[in-house]
């Protein structure tokens, strides 16, 4: 079953490559439309530096926070009884399409190497929006060894909203991917508890970074939002019963900006520290305030690999560091923890390497160190470069005649390995799409 697997994820990127080429995108004439600006090879980032001391550890620690049960229950009592990813599944209203069927400024954000073995984008509506982002995406493959959640094979990405009156939403596409050819998709808005669960407030925040493990959904915050991290149950998804722009408690019901579902947050890390709110003068690099989130499956336990993005030039370091998922089976999905509530980070790095929005952490043997996957955004066009580093060095993936770097997708999306296929999932402009992480391996090699 695996090989035939394997020969047809092959025919699929034939497809694939054979589409690209026939809408004038094939992979070399993408590399050569590259401006010279943007093929110039940057700086080799060199290798990861432990961080070793226990002050720069600390300051990566964090403070578990949950939802009271008691607002949990109440806000259950009145929206009504919860439902699960599977039912979520069942009202899905939309379809991605294949990438013979995106046009050809969607499909040129793709990577030019490696190339991609599957590629969609959303239905027409969602791609026209500019009020709305894609930036994260995470799988059942993170949740479970088997790669299912229930009986479906199952694809999450997190969207922002930019502007408007709603500034900062954030909102999930729950896709069911069981079959390849036929991805369908609905919505569900993030919020937060408010009021001892009488009412719920919208996620202010970007969701740069998403983790799916066991139950739960660990998602990054940033602008207003004070904590690192919010935790949502997918076992704990409502109904929305009111239509309209509103978010919460409305006559009549509840709304959700007119989305059908809901998921409310049922705990927060923030850092032990202080808190993750950008204020003027403030520094939040300081604290572990994550842009780039990603599940370690190769590690044990399991971990969340962390990322904190540093702009180019502005002469501090990024950090990448991880903490270990608890073994405890009752707090699935949630991050280990002390006695106190703190969460203590298990090794921490600096890199060279700026403006990191995609991070991945994997072993290619168990007893081997893990490599670090970075992806960086375009300084230009559409392109951006992925790097893979570790304590030994840095290597980038190559294209072209001028061998630039410039090779991965707009490199603004997330980054999700699914152990059970070998694919790394991720984003780029208005594209999702998948490649093995071996043929990202061939590349650097």
């Amino acid at each position: 079953m695996k090989q035939r697997g394997r020969h047809r994820r092959r025919r699929q990127g034939r497809a694939l490559r054979a589409v690209l080429a026939g809408a004038g995108l094939a992979l070399t004439a993408a590399a050569t439309m590259i401006s010279t600006s943007q093929a110039t090879v940057a700086d080799d980032p060199g290798a990861l530096k432990p961080l070793t001391s226990s002050a720069e550890l600390d300051g990566l620690r964090l403070t578990e926070q949950p939802v009271p049960q008691r607002s949990l229950d109440r806000l259950a009592k009145s929206m009504g009884r919860p439902v699960g990813v599977g039912t979520v599944l069942g009202g899905a209203d939309r379809s991605l399409r294949g990438a013979d069927d995106c046009d050809a400024e969607e499909r040129k954000a793709l990577p030019v190497e490696p190339a991609v073995t599957r590629a969609y984008c959303w239905a027409p509506a969602d791609s026209a929006t500019r009020r709305w982002r894609p930036e994260s995406v995470t799988t059942s493959g993170d949740a479970e060894d088997s790669g299912r959640w229930g009986d479906h094979r199952v694809i999450l990405s997190g969207w922002t909203r930019e502007a408007g009156d709603h500034h900062g939403l954030a909102r999930v596409a729950f896709v069911n991917a069981d079959d390849p050819d036929h991805l369908t998709y609905t919505w569900a808005l993030l919020v937060v508890p408010v009021d001892g669960g009488r009412d719920f407030r919208g996620l202010v925040s970007h969701v740069s970074g998403m983790v799916w493990y066991r139950d739960k959904l660990l998602v990054t915050t940033s602008g207003a939002e004070r904590d690192a991290l919010y935790v949502y149950d997918l076992r704990r998804i409502h109904r929305a019963t009111v239509g309209g722009d509103a978010v919460g408690r409305v006559a009549g019901g509840w709304s959700a900006h007119g989305y059908r579902w809901v998921l409310p947050a049922v705990a927060s890390y923030r850092p032990a520290d202080g808190n993750c709110v950008r204020a003027a003068g403030a520094d939040p690099s300081t604290r572990p305030c994550p842009d780039g989130l990603s599940l370690d499956r190769s590690s044990t336990p399991a971990s969340l690999v962390a990322s904190q993005a540093v702009p180019a030039d502005d002469g501090r370091r990024t950090r990448l560091w991880r903490y270990a998922f608890s073994g405890d089976p009752a707090r699935s999905g949630l991050l280990a923890t002390d006695s106190g509530s703190t969460v203590v980070p298990d090794e921490a790095y600096v890199t060279k390497t700026d403006d990191i929005r995609g991070v991945l952490s994997h072993r290619p043997a168990p007893s081997a160190p893990p490599d670090w996957y970075l992806g960086r955004p375009a300084d230009e066009g559409t392109h951006g470069t992925l790097w893979r580093q570790d304590a030994r060095g840095a290597k980038a993936v190559g294209c072209g005649s001028e061998d630039t770097h410039r090779c991965w997708g707009d490199g603004t999306g997330s980054l999700s390995y699914w152990q059970e296929t070998g694919d790394v999932w991720s984003l780029s402009g208005r594209m999702l799409f998948a490649l093995p992480l071996s043929s990202v391996e061939r590349e650097l090699r």
